[in-house]
Order: structure tokens, then C-alpha cells, then sequence
């Protein structure tokens, strides 16, 4: 038996240590909403945090884990200011990411909390969007940042 602190809960699992996170927290404890999209770490749809950093679940077992607060979208509620912006912005498009991607914006904003430009698309360069929705992610963020959802263009004279 291994303890997990899940979402502020101390949690019981009896996954070999050797465990991916993602198949614990899916199988496990029901918490479905990270997905597996590649298992090897590359694409973020497995996304949660783990003291606050982001992790891919899909590759890192659960001994590794042992102290950690790990945190999951469900954690978030539904009525978080990125999860309003997000629908707000139009990011949804077939889901998929979609907890991945709040998960690593959570931890950017958590730690910066008016990123510029470079710094979303440093903290968001890890996540695949099979829908090509980055712009409205970064729109979605900078809201969520209380910063202008549109960075205005302006042509060089």
C-alpha cells in the first residue's frame, strides 16, 4: 500500500510502486479527466502537478510521489477563472488536451501570475492541441491573468 496526497486528501492505493500516476488516478481513485495520449511524456494530455510543478502521470510512478501534493483538474472545480476563460475563448474544441493544458496554465499562473508572452509559451510549449487551439489558449490565459485576451498588431512602418 502506497499513500498518496490527492487533491488534499490522503489516499490509500494499492498499486505496485513501480505504478504510472495516470493509471492510479484513472483506475484506481476514478479521476478520470487526464488522459493517456502518447505514454511516453511528449504530448501533456496526462498533465497534473506535483508540488505545484507540472508532471506527466503517464511515465512517473507513484514511488516517485510519495511526498508530493499532486493536484488534478478535478481539484479545479469547474468554476476556476482559467476554466471560465477557457470556454469563454472558445478553446474546446474535441477535449482531449483540455486537462493537460489547464493543469500546466494553472501552474504558470500559481507561479507568475501576469506571464508575457514568452513565459505561456514556455510554460505551454509541452502540450499538444491535436485541434490547433494555441491561440485561443494563450488568449484563454492572458484572461484568465486579467491581461488583454488580444495582443493588438501593429504593422511595422
Amino acid at each position: 500500500m502506497t499513500t498518496l496526497n490527492v487533491n488534499g486528501k490522503a489516499l490509500e492505493v494499492k498499486a505496485a510502486p513501480d505504478t504510472p500516476l495516470l493509471w492510479v488516478l484513472r483506475d484506481e481513485l476514478g479521476l478520470n479527466a487526464k488522459k493517456y495520449g502518447c505514454g511516453i511524456a511528449q504530448c501533456g494530455a496526462c498533465t497534473v502537478l506535483a508540488d505545484g510543478q507540472p508532471i506527466r502521470s503517464c511515465s512517473t510512478p507513484i514511488a516517485a510521489l510519495a511526498a508530493a501534493k499532486i493536484t488534478t483538474i478535478e481539484s479545479l472545480g469547474g468554476a476556476h477563472p482559467l476554466q471560465i476563460a477557457w470556454v469563454k475563448n472558445d478553446v474546446p474544441q474535441c477535449g482531449y488536451c483540455q486537462s493537460g493544458q489547464l493543469m500546466s496554465a494553472t501552474a504558470l499562473l500559481a507561479q507568475t501570475p501576469k506571464p508575457s508572452d514568452a513565459q505561456i509559451d514556455a510554460a505551454m510549449s509541452g502540450n499538444i492541441c491535436r485541434c490547433g487551439t494555441y491561440q485561443r489558449i494563450h488568449a484563454a490565459i492572458r484572461e484568465a491573468s486579467g491581461q488583454n485576451p488580444t495582443k493588438p498588431v501593429t504593422a511595422k512602418v
